[in-house]
């Protein structure tokens, strides 16, 4: 009997998510589900343990988008089959109709969704398949190009400053000073030149305030500022270690996103 077909869903949503889910079950019963990703990060690093056969991707996800995803996946498992799923039916599909990717609009309807299994499945029983990367990669810049990553719909503008607190003082710090974000348990660690400070809120709560232009997430539990970077080397077991301008530690990027650093 052949293997089934493996997947991850990373979608932000959780109602959203669950409903992928169980529409996926009844118009793919034989597919297993390995990881249901909430943000991201989650999904790069469940794309490199899984190496699943297909990846439903979320476009507007919190610190990493899909399309930052799927360029990880492009390295971390390059055999996976990359849907993506949006609610921006007015920004470049006429880019995905021309490559060989596969999208859903949202809300998804259960046609569409079994006419992309059927594709999905046509794929898989062909002898060693793989993903069109040259389509993906050009599909990627396409969309980037034409800025298919709108504001959220709630219109929620990134931060400028935060406060934080450091002992007993409270302090007003500019976005631009931080050079990186620590998770620490349920709150923060702001990182300057000058110090650290503590946020009274999770790192998953901060990721969507942030400009993702200049954060990113390079660990489960650290974003950097781009801006802050001195420099970034690998190590021997291929992991990346980030160098700061401003501070004297060094910052450890997990393998599955190195792929981030490759256009710096």
């Amino acid at each position: 009997m052949a293997e089934a077909s493996t997947c991850i869903v990373a979608e932000d949503e959780a109602l959203l998510r669950q409903a992928l889910v169980e529409a996926l079950h009844r118009a793919w019963p034989a597919l297993r589900i390995v990881a249901e990703c909430e943000d991201g990060a989650s999904a790069v690093e469940a794309l490199a343990e899984h190496q699943p056969d297909v990846a439903f991707l979320d476009i507007r996800m919190p610190g990493l988008t899909g399309l930052e995803v799927a360029t990880a996946a492009a390295d971390t498992s390059p055999r996976t089959q990359i849907v993506f799923v949006t609610a921006y039916d007015q920004y470049a599909i006429d880019a995905f109709e021309r490559g060989a990717i596969d999208y859903l609009l949202k809300p998804v309807q259960p046609a569409r969704l079994e006419a992309t299994v059927a594709r999905l499945q046509a794929r898989h029983t062909l002898p060693d398949a793989l993903p069109d990367a040259t389509a993906l990669a050009h599909l990627l810049g396409t969309l980037k190009n034409l800025n298919a990553l709108p504001k959220p719909a709630d219109g929620v503008e990134p931060l400028t400053w935060l406060t934080a607190s450091a002992g007993r003082e409270t302090k007003l710090i500019l976005i631009d000073d931080v050079a990186y974000f620590r998770a620490d348990h349920k709150y923060t660690t702001v990182v300057t030149a000058e110090g650290e400070a503590l946020l009274r809120s999770s790192l998953r709560e901060l990721l969507p305030r942030l400009d993702t232009t200049h954060f990113k997430q390079i660990h489960r539990s650290t974003i950097v500022n781009l801006k802050a970077i001195a420099g970034v080397s690998r190590d021997d077991s291929g992991r990346g270690v980030v160098r700061l301008k401003q501070r004297p530690e060094t910052l450890l990027v997990s393998l599955p996103f190195m792929s981030l650093f490759k256009q710096m």
